[in-house]
């Protein structure tokens, strides 16, 4: 799976523009989060067309950038993430990011942006959710 991540200044109305660009170029947005962090904002999206919403950001004054990002099925209990990231970190791979996607009927989906995104999907290959390749299709 692709994750686009934007970074761009702190203020009121980012996520109504990057909205109405995905709309604009027919992208749905499959999940999104926005938080701030230092003074700047940062949004993260997996979307449904993700060349065309790469080519809508480019049109305007957002920075992008992409990121492949592995997609582990968990049982949603406590410590099930723990499990999985105390196995990256024994194999000294670093985590870029990690989020939450869905929980719910006792599992949760995780995306998780690596720096080694093959080691890490061999290391995880017993949790990968099946439908999901690193191209993203």
């Amino acid at each position: 799976m692709k994750q686009i991540i934007i970074i761009s200044e702190d203020r009121a109305g980012v996520v109504a523009e990057i909205s109405e660009a995905m709309a604009a170029a027919g992208v749905n947005i499959e999940t999104m989060s926005a938080e701030t962090i230092a003074g700047s904002g940062v949004t993260i999206l997996t979307v449904d067309k993700y060349d065309e919403a790469l080519r809508a950001l480019a049109q305007t004054p957002f920075h992008a950038i992409s990121e492949d990002a592995i997609v582990v099925q968990l049982d949603d209990r406590p410590g099930e993430l723990a499990r999985i990231t105390r196995r990256l970190k024994e194999a000294q791979i670093n985590l870029r990011s990690i989020r939450i996607i869905r929980r719910e009927g006792g599992k949760s989906i995780v995306a998780i942006a690596t720096e080694r995104t093959d080691q890490a999907m061999a290391l995880l290959r017993d949790v990968l959710v099946s439908n999901f390749t690193r191209d993203g299709q």
